[in-house]
């Protein structure tokens, strides 16, 4: 199949030969039609699969067959980082169609946002928050809305978005086409899309076959180790773009100027950074620019990088949820990735948890030439890592969702010597 056999305007037509898409990926293929016969749509697939085309074809195909200079498409995401991605790919495909949109966040100034929505602005792309916050103050105006897109659903539910979002589709048309994708089904988002949706269609994609392989391992270590074992890691092993998980915004700051002092471009991604830090570091670290950047779960979803070849869990996260979505990261686009690990005594409940989900024992892993018997300084603080953040979330729902990822476990022939 190709684009031409969704028989788009010929002005999507010319965007999408120049923007390189040749064939339509598993979600494009099931969704596009769908959409564009104007059901609502609950669509299950990971990220890293043309998703976001997915929608953003025939929402565009349907603007330009209609009115101009009012509000008709809303893209509600819950990130910044995701916004921006998304917003990416609008202008992208609409480039030279005269069709006008406007991302919607907070953590930026709300002035260029103000006027963007004042001048005329067909589709908004925006974080719940920030949007309320100029419905508020009649900056926006959703009355004539005709298609409405929740992103990322159960990561919205997660942030604890879904009153905002409650507040903003009341201020929708009953009458539209809604659009629901999510990466995970589970009852909370399964009750949001019988509010919300009308009839939807069901399309679930990555079930059958797997859209990538992630090789994981684990690397026991004592607290106070884990810096030096990280920088060897590094020395050790073939990366070409590396994501390091870290569960706080201090320790990813601090570790990034670790990793820098050892001679490696590095940024970093988290919460205490501004939005043009985060949008500089983001650009960085797609383009080569920096081969390591340090994040903590900002990271974990909606962060669409193709050629991340390691990630690593600097601290394990605090579910087995967390994990899945921090490793999905990696092997994208039908590439190959690597997981890596590092664990302390304090992280075996989880370790164990993940094995259950898995299946299977996860590699341990030693590097031979790396001295693990070396004592922690006197007088350090206590070397205990912070305790796993609780969660809600049943072990079923992580394993419902690797299933749906398709991600297998295997050893990787690029690991260190193994224990």
């Amino acid at each position: 199949m190709n684009f031409t056999q969704f028989n788009l305007d010929t002005r999507l037509q010319a965007r999408i030969e120049r923007a390189g898409f040749t064939t339509p990926t598993p979600i494009q293929e099931a969704a596009i039609p769908v959409v564009l016969s104007g059901r609502d749509l609950i669509g299950t697939a990971q990220t890293g699969t043309g998703k976001t085309a997915a929608f953003v074809l025939p929402i565009l195909n349907k603007l330009l067959r209609g009115p101009r200079n009012r509000t008709r498409a809303l893209i509600i995401t819950p990130t910044r980082e995701l916004a921006e991605q998304i917003h990416e790919v609008v202008r992208l495909l609409s480039a030279g169609t005269k069709v006008r949109s406007a991302s919607v966040y907070g953590g930026v100034s709300q002035g260029p946002q103000v006027r963007a929505l004042k001048d005329g602005t067909e589709i908004i792309i925006a974080c719940p928050g920030r949007l309320l916050d100029l419905m508020g103050q009649h900056a926006a105006d959703l009355s004539a809305v005709e298609m409405v897109v929740l992103d990322e659903a159960d990561r919205m539910l997660d942030m604890g978005f879904l009153p905002p979002v409650q507040q903003i589709l009341e201020h929708v048309p009953a009458q539209r086409q809604t659009l629901l994708f999510s990466a995970t089904f589970e009852p909370e988002v399964e009750k949001l899309a019988k509010r919300v949706l009308t009839d939807p269609q069901r399309i679930t994609i990555g079930r059958s076959q797997p859209a990538y392989t992630v090789a994981h391992s684990i690397y026991p270590v004592k607290q106070h180790l884990k810096t030096p074992l990280l920088i060897e890691l590094l020395k050790q092993t073939e990366t070409q773009s590396v994501l390091v998980f870290t569960r706080t915004k201090h320790r990813a700051s601090r570790l990034a100027e670790q990793i820098e002092r050892a001679g490696y471009s590095v940024t970093s991604l988290h919460g205490d950074r501004t939005q043009g830090q985060r949008q500089n570091a983001l650009r960085g670290f797609k383009s080569g620019k920096f081969q390591v950047m340090v994040a903590t779960d900002i990271a974990a979803r909606g962060l669409d990088v193709e050629s991340i070849s390691h990630v690593i869990n600097y601290d394990m996260p605090g579910s087995a949820d967390d994990y899945i979505h921090r490793i999905g990261r990696t092997g994208r686009a039908q590439r190959s990735g690597d997981a890596y690990t590092l664990v302390t005594g304090e992280d075996m409940d989880l370790v164990r948890k993940l094995e259950k989900i898995l299946g299977k024992p996860l590699p341990r892993q030693i590097l031979t030439d790396f001295d693990y018997k070396v004592p922690a300084p006197a007088g350090a603080p206590n070397t205990k890592t912070a305790p796993a953040r609780p969660t809600n979330k049943p072990d079923k729902s992580a394993r419902n969702y690797l299933r749906k990822r398709g991600i297998t476990v295997t050893q990787s022939s690029r690991q260190p010597t193994a224990a």
